[in-house]
């Protein structure tokens, strides 16, 4: 298989399905944790503007975790 094609969902093995499955998962829960803290948070409490890190978000694993790391300050 070359690196230009592309495997089906059913041509996974049920692992790699699981793994996928579990990925999304954790990917979606970070991404809805991060928006409602952005929302519920002051903003006073946000390092630079909250439009900005709510588009940052969205950059899969590394967006949620940049915001929690970085973009909030201590209560």
């Amino acid at each position: 298989m070359s690196l230009l094609e592309h495997r089906r969902w059913v041509d996974l093995p049920p692992r790699a399905r699981a793994g996928v499955v579990v990925g999304g998962g954790v990917q979606l829960g970070l991404l809805a944790a991060a928006l409602a803290d952005l929302r519920r948070r002051d903003a006073a409490l946000v390092r630079g503007p909250r439009w900005v890190w709510a588009l940052v978000s969205l950059l899969n694993f590394v967006g949620p975790i940049a915001y929690f790391t970085l973009g909030r300050r201590a209560r």
